[in-house]
């Protein structure tokens, strides 16, 4: 149907000419009450709204040195937020010396999941958490998920990941494919040339330079190495010397 003849028919009604389909092809209108299209629409959502359920993480706290009858108490507040549909989240707090008996909160939660039999399920069992205990508990035939407010889990660390391998080299035009570099070569085929180190320069040496050749070289001369003196002679003792007083007279020398 043409669009102005579609126009004319909306305003012979008292209707308005509304686009449902702008990306078929050809495009799809309908003829309706755009005002009470968008009524009908907003009192449809506002419904839906109403009967949806948001899920909340309700909290009790209680201490490892709670009475059995307020225990009973939190107990009953435990099941009016359950029978709402609501998770609860039962923390035990631990104060000064009162950390170093955790197994006290522990026999609190156990007792509370014992009156709650039927009632709750453990979505999480008890866990201690800085200077904290709790666990969560949800409804029966409700749809465990994360509670709101709590850690995920972090996964177990695993292997280290490793590197990926190196692309192969294309295939020769004759068929083989060289081994790799430090592997066995299999027998028959061709060893590759070694290839030489590279040589370093090392520094120059100067050559000896030919007696007569140039001038010598500068600085200080060492000095000559004297001979060694000789021995002074010793003087001979005077005539008569040994014959004083006191003294051996001198022998007399064999013929």
């Amino acid at each position: 149907m043409p669009t102005f003849e579609a126009m004319r028919l909306a305003s012979e009604r008292g209707v308005d000419l509304v686009e449902v389909a702008p990306t078929a092809i050809p495009p799809v209108c309908r003829l309706m009450d755009y005002g009470r299209f968008k009524y009908e629409q907003t009192k449809k959502e506002r419904e839906a709204r109403k009967n949806q359920k948001v899920v909340e993480l309700k909290e009790v706290r209680l201490t490892p040195r709670t009475d059995e009858h307020d225990v009973m108490a939190k107990v009953k507040t435990i099941q009016k937020f359950l029978g709402e549909g609501d998770k609860v989240k039962v923390t035990i707090r631990f104060r000064g010396r009162e950390l170093a008996h955790p197994q006290l909160g522990r026999e609190v939660l156990e007792e509370i999941s014992k009156n709650l039999t039927g009632t709750a399920v453990i979505e999480r069992p008890p866990l201690m958490e800085g200077r904290a205990m709790f666990m969560i508990l949800s409804p029966p035939g409700l749809r465990s998920g994360p509670p709101q407010g709590a850690r995920p889990p972090q996964a177990a660390p695993g292997p280290a990941q490793q590197p990926p391998a190196a692309p192969r080299p294309p295939m020769p035009a004759g068929g083989q494919r060289p081994p790799p570099q430090g592997g066995p070569v299999p027998a028959g085929a061709p060893r590759p040339a070694p290839v030489a180190a590279p040589v370093q320069p090392g520094p120059a040496v100067r050559p000896p330079m030919a007696p007569g050749a140039g001038a010598p070289p500068s600085g200080p001369r060492p000095a000559p190495a004297s001979a060694p003196a000789a021995p002074m002679p010793r003087p001979a003792p005077p005539p008569g010397a040994g014959n004083g007083p006191g003294q051996a007279p001198p022998r007399p020398r064999a013929p």
